[in-house]
């Protein structure tokens, strides 16, 4: 979208702010990076890799007594990406979000267009807002909102463009997609359950009739106990059906995490995660044991390094990690998290008989500057064992480490008043 035509839509919105309510906002969000081991183990005779990315966005939401709208256009870069003097820029400006809802009633509503799919700890679907793109998908989504249920049914359908004969996908993401989220909450629990049919694109170069879709189905149950000063949380997930490359998928991923609350400053968190995985990395037999996250914010887990299941790991070992934490409130507008995590593979590693893979610490800082300014900064090590060297290929003797700092500001432009 233009910036004119944006504009435009914008005071269309604001001239019919008698009628309805309306909210214009923005966000900003420069952050830098010094990368020596990020996501890989770090190579001999190369350097450090540090730049400053940047996300802003601009954000517009309309309500009234039947709809619901928003639009969010993004601008992603990294500063330096193009000169000084430029007449267009790399990437331009994109839609991250534009998506309207039908309320039929009160409880029921229709969701159409692009739109960010967050449910529970978003380990299955999730926005991955750490990224600076984030993630949205092209769905429909049926919507029944009560007191203490909640029910979603999702389906999308996706192709490269028009066409006037045939319906091939060839860009990297899933040709159809159909899920059920349920949740209901008791007094001190909440349950989720989500069935997903997840349809990948196969495209046979040699014959166009063999093109398919092969589908895989997500199964599985989100909990989260709170009473007092205790929480408890569980995922337990099962993956059937064919993978991409037709082999047949079964797969599991368990979670369990405890977290106890001390007086007002302390949260400690202890836990542990199981992703099945493929013994020597690689499906064997046509059968794939290797559990996917899919659409999950696979930042948030395993660490945040990204060793695991970010643009990686994909039908590999499978993964345990074992982890325990802290977070600790330093005053009334800081935070502390810390963050120690001890990985091993689920699977047999290839030529060797440990599943040691090594251990992570995370530290991360948050400061609240005020209502519209954010401020985080966070530093990470890897202690990789030979597991790991294996695995990423590399037997260098290097140290693994990533930093980082992050300000964020999302001002509010304009609001009506509610009636």
């Amino acid at each position: 979208m233009k910036p004119c035509r944006f504009g435009i839509f914008l005071l269309l919105l604001i001239s019919s702010s008698a009628l309805a309510q309306v909210k214009v906002d923005a966000e900003l969000r420069p952050r830098f990076e010094y990368r020596h081991g990020f996501k890989t183990l770090f190579p001999d005779n190369t350097d450090a890799a540090a730049f400053i990315s940047q996300r802003t966005r601009l954000n517009a939401g309309y309500t009234d007594e039947t709809l619901d709208f928003y639009l969010s256009v993004q601008d992603i870069r990294v500063w330096g990406d193009v000169p000084q003097l430029n007449n267009a820029d790399r990437n331009g400006l994109g839609i991250h979000q534009a998506w309207g809802a039908l309320r039929f009633t009160p409880e029921i509503s229709l969701k159409l267009g692009r739109q960010v799919l967050n449910y529970d700890d978003q380990r299955i679907f999730g926005g991955v807002a750490w990224a600076q793109q984030a993630r949205s998908h092209d769905v429909a989504l049926l919507r029944l909102k009560q007191a203490k249920f909640t029910a979603h049914l999702g389906a999308g359908f996706n192709q490269d463009g028009e066409a006037l004969t045939g319906t091939a996908l060839t860009t990297n993401t899933y040709k159809a997609l159909q899920y059920l989220w349920l949740h209901h909450d008791w007094e001190n629990l909440g349950t989720s359950f989500l069935f997903l049919n997840n349809g990948r694109q196969f495209i046979d170069a040699a014959d166009d009739a063999n093109n398919e879709t092969r589908y895989s189905q997500t199964l599985g149950t989100h909990m989260e106990f709170s009473k007092s000063n205790l929480g408890l949380m569980g995922n337990l997930f099962y993956q059937f059906g064919r993978d991409g490359n037709d082999n047949k998928l079964s797969a599991y991923l368990l979670g369990l995490e405890a977290s106890l609350k001390v007086q007002r400053q302390w949260t400690f968190f202890l836990g542990g995660e199981m992703q099945s995985g493929n013994d020597g990395g690689a499906p064997a037999a046509g059968e794939n044991k290797a559990f996917a996250p899919l659409y999950g914010t696979n930042h948030k887990f395993n660490g945040l390094m990204d060793y695991f299941y970010v643009g990686n790991h994909a039908s590999n070992v499978g993964l345990l990690d074992l982890y325990l934490g802290a977070a600790v409130k330093t005053g009334k507008k800081a935070a502390l998290n810390i963050r120690l995590h001890h990985f091993s593979a689920a699977a047999d590693l290839p030529t060797t008989n440990s599943k040691q893979l090594g251990a992570e610490a995370d530290l991360v800082f948050n400061y609240n500057f005020n209502k519209t300014i954010n401020i985080k900064a966070g530093y990470s090590y890897l202690f990789p064992s030979e597991g790991m060297e294996i695995l990423k290929g590399n037997f260098d003797d290097n140290t693994n480490y990533w930093g980082w700092a992050m300000v964020t500001i999302k001002p509010t432009l304009f609001a009506t008043q509610e009636n």
